[in-house]
C-alpha cells in the first residue's frame, strides 16, 4: 500500500509542513524514528546511507549522524532533542555540523516537531520545520530538501510494505 505525501510551504509563516500515513502501529512507525538501527534504514534518499554516531534519544539528548553519498562524501548533521512526549511527539533543532558535532552556522538551524497519531489506516506522521527567516527556508529548499525527504519517507513506507508480505 502507498501514501501520498502532503509536503506544504508557507514563506510567510516561514515553515514546511509535511504528513503522511503509514500503514503500521504508531509503536513502530516512532521506532524507526527514534532508534538508530532503524533510522540509519531509511532517513537519507538512496543512493546515500545514513550511519548513526550517537543517539541519545532524551530530552537534551543528541542524535549525530552522517550522510554519506556513493562518491565518499559525508555531510554531518546532528539533532538536539527537546520535548519528548512517548509514542506521541517530539522535536528538536537540526543543523549540519562537523564529524565532532561543531554546528556550521553558514547552513540554517530548524526547528522540528514530528507527531504520531493512530488512524484507521495505521498512523499519521506529520512533520512542522520551522526556519528562522525565509532565506534559510530557501536554502534549505535548494539543496533539494524537498525531493531528498520525500524520498526518505517512502523508503520507510516501502520498509513497513515488506514487512506486511
Amino acid at each position: 500500500m502507498s501514501s501520498t505525501i502532503v509536503f506544504n510551504q508557507d514563506f510567510r509563516a516561514k515553515s514546511i509542513y509535511v504528513m503522511k500515513i503509514y500503514h503500521a502501529k504508531s509503536a513502530e512507525v516512532w521506532d524507526y524514528f527514534t532508534k538508530p538501527e532503524l533510522l540509519d534504514l531509511w532517513w537519507a534518499p538512496k543512493p546515500w546511507v545514513c550511519e548513526t554516531d550517537t543517539l541519545n534519544f532524551e530530552e537534551g539528548g543528541v542524535w549525530l549522524y552522517s550522510m554519506n553519498g556513493p562518491e565518499g562524501e559525508k555531510i554531518f548533521s546532528l539533532v538536539k532533542y527537546g520535548e519528548i512526549n512517548e509514542d506521541r511527539s517530539f522535536d528538536g533543532v537540526d543543523a549540519f555540523c562537523d564529524a565532532d558535532g561543531n554546528v556550521d552556522m553558514k547552513f540554517p538551524q530548524t526547528q522540528w516537531l514530528i507527531g504520531f497519531t493512530g488512524t484507521e489506516e495505521g498512523t499519521k506522521v506529520s512533520v512542522n520545520i520551522h526556519f528562522q527567516s525565509e532565506d534559510d527556508m530557501k536554502k534549505q529548499l535548494e539543496m533539494d530538501f524537498e525531493e531528498g525527504f520525500k524520498m526518505g519517507l517512502n523508503q520507510l513506507e516501502d520498509i513497513f510494505n515488506n514487512l506486511e508480505s
